[in-house]
């Protein structure tokens, strides 16, 4: 009986191994046609037209989300830990209102930076059509990690204190 557990355990890590290796593979081959120039803004209007400058000489996660993206709703925990510890700041795409977005992230106990991205601009200024996609820019301004779809907080932890 041991011997099939352990049998089971080493299939079932073999199977965390190659799916984690194919999703990092995909999203390497998604974020390909990301704008990876170096980060030319320096202030943006968050919900409700606050005012916020982007820190200088200190690295930024920018993150594009939507509120109808499923994906997006089971990352969000993700952003908002992060958003904790370091520089944060989130771009909804086409997710109604400012009102509406405030609205889902109350419900969802979650308070990080948002822009309201109504109708696009943002998203394809950075070449975004994959949803969620997380990129991460050094104290310089330019890209160091980009990714497309789900990624954990670890992931997303580690990014940044590499980053850092």
């Amino acid at each position: 009986m041991r011997d099939k557990i352990v049998k089971y355990f080493k299939e079932i890590l073999l199977f965390i191994l190659l799916m984690t290796i194919f999703a990092n593979i995909l999203s390497l081959y998604r974020s390909n046609n990301l704008n990876k120039e170096a980060l030319n803004i320096s202030t943006v209007n968050l919900l409700h037209d606050k005012s916020y400058v982007l820190p200088k000489n200190e690295p930024i996660l920018i993150h594009f989300w939507a509120s109808w993206c499923p994906t997006c709703k089971v990352e969000a925990p993700n952003i908002q830990k992060i958003s904790k510890n370091y520089n944060v700041l989130t771009i909804a795409l086409k997710s109604g209102s400012d009102a509406e977005i405030e609205e889902y992230l109350k419900s969802r106990d979650l308070n990080f930076k948002v822009v309201n991205d109504i109708d696009g601009a943002i998203t394809d200024k950075f070449s975004v059509s994959i949803f969620p996609t997380t990129i991460i820019y050094d104290k310089n301004g330019e890209v160091v990690f980009s990714d497309v779809g789900y990624t954990s907080t670890l992931g997303l932890w580690l990014r940044m204190w590499w980053t850092n």
